[in-house]
Parts: C-alpha cells; sequence; structure tokens
C-alpha cells in the first residue's frame, strides 16, 4: 500500500440529511482511479461535543486532532470537502495539515466559487472533483502527469487544478455500490439521479453552470435502490434540483422506487410548473414528500433573480397535489433584489393559504461563484463578505426588517412546522379573520417576553412542549376578546391532531382528557371552527391513543 489519502468534511449538523456525500464521491474516484492507495472518509459534525462552543481556529485544531486520532498512521494527503458552513475551519484546519508536511487538496462550491481566495491548500480544485483530484494524487505520488484533461495555473501559495472535460453520468462511481459510504452508520442516504439543472436561478450555484442535466445510468440507480432495500434505509433525500422536468423519467423512477423500496421516505425538490395528475398520482404511490422552491410570490421580484412563475397555475397544480393527497412544502428567501418586508409577508400568506406541510424560510445569501454575485452591487445589495453571505440591507430592505423578516421567519418554523400546525392552520386563521404573517407577528411579539423565538427556532424542542406554547399563546390571544367561546374547540382540535402525529411519528402512546368526543373533532366540521365550536355538543372523556393494524 503506497499511501494514506484521507477524504475530509465538517457536516453542518447531526441529521438523516448530514452525510458526506461530496467527499465519498471523491474517495470512490480515486479508488478507482489511482493504484495501491488507502483511502478513508473522515466526517464529523460541528454539533459534536469537543466543536460546541469553540471559535473558528479552536474547531480547526480539534478536526486536526480528532483526524490524527483516528488515523495514526501516516497521512500522505488530506482531500477537503468546502461548503459555506465549514469554509472558515477548513481553511484553518488546511494550513494545520500543510505546516505538518500533509499534501491538502481543497473542493467543493466554495472552492469553485472563489479558489483563489482559499489559503489553506497545497492545491484548490474548481469545478467537480472526480476527475481532478486522482490525477493530482496520481502526479503527486506516482509522477504521473500525461492526464492531457488536468489543467493547473499558479495562484500565488496554491496551485488551482481544473478539469478539461465533463464527466458524463457513466464516468461517475457509486460511493454506495463500493462501499465507499457504510449505510449502516447514517439514518438515511443522500442519493444522485442527475448532475445540472435546466434552470439558471441567479443565487444558485448552477446560474453559471451548463445549462444541461447529466442523467446517472439507470443500472446505477438499480442497483443502489436493491442496497438501500437490502440496509434496510428509512429515508433517502433524492438530489435532483428538478425531479420532475423530465416526465417519463420520473414516472419511470417512482414505479420503481415503490417497488424495490416500498418502505423507505423519500424527500424530492420538484418544479410546480411541471405538475400534472399524473404525476401527482405516482407520488402518492410510495411514502414520500416533495418540496418547491416558491422563493417569492412576486412575479417581478422572481424576474430580478431569473426566475419565472406564473401565480394561477402554480395555485392549479398545488392544488392538485392537495386533491391527490401528496405531501408537499415551499421554500420562501426574505432579501430578494426588489422585495420588501411587506413582499414577503404577503408570499408568506400566499404559500400558507395552500396548505403545505412545511414552510421553510431563509435568508438571501449573496454567495461568490453565482450571477447574484456579479449583479449584487447594480441590485444594491449589502451582504456579508464571509460564508454564509447572508443580505445585511437593500434598497427595499432596511437592517431592521431583515431582523423583523428574521423573526417571524422563525415564529413560522416554530408555530407552524415544529408545531405540526398544517391539519388545523386554515381553519384557524380563518376563525380568527387573521392572515398568517400578522398572526405570526403577534406570536413573536408574545414569546418575546419570554425568550429569543430564534434561538427557540433552532433548539431541538419536542412537539409537546412547543404544543403548550401554541395553547399558551392561543389563550392569552383570545382571552377577553369576541373569540374568546372558540378556545376550547381549538384547544381540544390542536391537542387530539399533536397526539395523532405523535403516535404515529413515534409509535408512542397517549392518553387524553378531552371536551368533545374523538369522532367529532375527526370530523369534517373542524375545517370550520365557528361553525365546530357553535354546533358540536360537549363530551368530556378520557381518549387513549395508539397504534393499531389499520393506523
Amino acid at each position: 500500500m503506497k499511501g494514506k489519502i484521507i477524504c475530509a468534511t465538517l457536516l453542518v449538523e447531526k441529521s438523516p440529511q448530514a452525510l458526506p456525500l461530496g467527499a465519498a464521491c471523491v474517495a470512490s474516484s480515486i479508488k478507482n482511479q489511482c493504484k495501491d492507495l488507502c483511502v478513508e472518509l473522515f466526517s464529523p459534525t460541528k454539533e459534536d461535543s469537543d466543536f460546541l462552543g469553540k471559535s473558528q481556529k479552536e474547531m480547526a485544531q480539534v478536526f486536526v486532532h480528532q483526524l490524527f486520532e483516528k488515523f495514526s498512521q501516516k497521512i500522505d494527503v488530506v482531500c477537503l470537502s468546502v461548503y459555506v458552513w465549514n469554509r472558515q475551519v477548513l481553511e484553518e484546519a488546511g494550513k494545520i495539515l500543510k505546516s505538518k508536511g500533509i499534501l491538502v487538496i481543497a473542493g467543493g462550491p466554495e472552492i469553485t466559487a472563489n479558489p483563489r481566495s482559499f489559503s489553506g491548500a497545497d492545491f484548490v480544485v474548481s469545478g467537480e472533483g472526480e476527475g481532478s483530484v486522482p490525477a493530482l494524487i496520481n502526479q503527486a505520488l506516482y509522477g504521473e502527469n500525461s492526464n492531457i484533461n488536468l489543467i493547473i495555473e499558479d495562484c500565488g501559495n496554491t496551485k488551482l487544478a481544473k478539469w478539461g472535460k465533463s464527466l458524463s453520468g457513466e464516468e461517475l462511481t457509486s460511493p454506495y455500490l463500493d462501499g465507499t459510504i457504510d449505510l449502516s452508520k447514517y439514518e438515511g442516504a443522500l442519493w444522485e439521479l442527475a448532475r445540472g439543472c435546466p434552470f439558471k436561478c441567479s443565487y444558485c450555484y448552477e446560474s453559471k453552470g451548463e445549462k444541461k442535466v447529466r442523467l446517472l445510468p439507470m443500472e446505477r440507480i438499480e442497483k443502489e435502490l436493491k442496497l438501500f432495500a437490502e440496509k434496510d434505509v428509512p429515508q433517502v433525500f433524492v438530489l435532483d434540483p428538478t425531479y420532475n422536468a423530465n416526465k417519463e423519467r420520473a414516472l419511470s423512477l417512482l414505479k420503481m422506487m415503490a417497488k424495490i423500496t416500498p418502505n423507505t421516505f423519500y424527500y424530492f425538490e420538484a418544479r410546480a410548473e411541471f405538475i400534472d395528475r399524473q404525476i401527482a398520482k405516482a407520488f402518492t404511490k410510495l411514502p414520500c414528500a416533495v418540496q418547491f422552491g416558491l422563493q417569492s410570490s412576486n412575479e417581478a421580484v422572481l424576474k430580478n433573480v431569473n426566475r419565472s412563475f406564473n401565480k394561477a397555475q402554480f395555485t392549479k397544480n398545488i392544488n392538485i397535489l392537495n386533491e391527490e393527497g401528496v405531501i408537499f412544502g415551499f421554500d420562501l428567501i426574505y432579501g430578494l433584489p426588489g422585495d420588501n418586508l411587506a413582499g414577503f409577508y404577503n408570499s408568506i400568506d400566499f404559500a400558507l393559504n395552500l396548505m403545505p406541510n412545511n414552510l421553510e424560510l431563509f435568508c438571501l445569501s449573496v454567495l461568490p461563484g453565482t450571477d447574484l454575485f456579479d449583479s449584487a452591487k447594480g441590485f444594491g445589495l449589502v451582504y456579508e463578505e464571509k460564508a454564509p453571505y447572508h443580505v445585511i440591507e437593500t434598497p427595499g430592505f432596511s437592517k431592521d426588517d431583515m431582523k423583523k423578516a428574521a423573526k417571524v421567519s422563525a415564529a413560522c418554523n416554530v408555530f407552524y412546522n415544529k408545531g405540526r400546525a398544517v391539519p388545523w392552520f386554515a381553519s384557524l386563521m380563518k376563525a380568527l379573520q387573521v392572515k398568517p404573517s400578522k398572526f405570526f407577528i403577534d406570536f413573536e411579539k408574545w414569546y418575546s417576553k419570554k425568550g429569543d423565538i430564534e434561538t427557540l427556532a433552532t433548539n431541538c424542542t419536542s412537539h409537546k412542549d412547543v404544543e403548550k406554547i401554541q395553547l399558551d399563546f392561543l389563550g392569552e390571544y383570545l382571552s377577553g376578546g369576541k373569540k374568546q367561546y372558540l378556545l376550547p374547540a381549538i384547544e381540544n382540535i390542536i391537542k387530539f391532531n399533536g397526539a395523532i402525529s405523535r403516535v404515529t411519528a413515534d409509535g408512542t402512546k397517549e392518553n387524553l382528557k378531552l371536551a368533545y368526543h374523538p369522532d367529532d373533532l375527526a370530523s369534517p366540521y373542524t375545517m370550520d371552527m365557528v361553525f365546530f365550536a357553535k354546533n358540536c355538543g360537549r363530551f368530556s372523556c378520557d381518549v387513549a391513543m395508539g397504534m393499531g393494524s389499520q393506523g
């Protein structure tokens, strides 16, 4: 065995999605293209106890210490997979590793975006690393420098390596099939079906990429599916930003997933304009959720970031998902060029009117290497110079407005997402005659007397604890007003649905004291809380709830 190669990254969190796929893909390609090498993965997370509460430099020292502790034998090369969330730590770690005589190669989205800005590596790799990294290693360890596709440029203290051609789907090796990723160590899988995107949203790294989609071979996909079935993988996050762009392929894959892995839960990203009845029905044949990047409900704002949007068509297609019973969610971004706080609130109201299962809200990041980065000055965007490059203010969003948007986003995350409010939220808004955005503003103001809503949104708070917060807030929100008579009905509807969600999600048992009969609380009448409160008779009862053979 001639050399020891470590493909390393620092994951952002402990979650089923936190899997070092980028590093693993490079490791897999090294195994396939280099001789007599021992290739290992190293991927601690920022939530590990050793990293908590430490500065970026201290985290880098911990990273290097853990690396040497795990791999005590001589290390020849460390390949760093660099993202927005680990940029500063890995840059410092790279400097330490270089000082110890280890060859450091850095790649990933942060490097590709601005390779000359990274000082913690001997070589920086722009673009996909599966071609250039093995060639660099062969050159460094074996003196093989005849690969015509490897292009190297001097960049001061480092060298920039590029690969002269795009790898085809057939040339990309699978880190699952060759054992690089041990699925038993993770609670899920990140699964590539394609690379590239046919769209050019200016805030995305793909905005400057090829407007092509490279499909991975169906033979590989089927083998990976069979491996997921063999390993009993509970959930799979599909990495294809426009899963339904090719309808026939999407339908074929859904059929294959349902057949081979009927008990695995899938997460898809899709475009609403490509939704129709046929593909909606296909999504219902397997456990899954579909996420849509709405970003804003304002057509003019979306045009500024090179996205098209037809509100009527979007609404029509999403309603098809509701009619067929597909679980779906939306993403929204605040701080977009041309938008303002009122517009962001309108987007929240539009999105929640369509009853998504979740609504994820993000601050705009002006990522180096994107079209938005190049045009940011023209739009008057002020943003952080270092990762995560969040927008600070825009002509439409003052600094204060950006803070308000962040608070309302956190309130939505707590009350709607963590509070599992989708079964009753629309009915609640109708009964209270209030818009969701105004409701979240009031909720955040109320909670601010107890603590910080943004901290609560990021904490691992149990659903039962969030439900108590919901009920406490609604108790005060309705107290003394004309709608106070609604409170018993609202409380019982929330408790009943909350217990169902916990039993379903966790397989636990729940005991409830209710003021209404459970059959009434499970009826469609709860969709009109005013009618329910005025017409449904009280029925005090104790209810035991648990999973049965039929659910």
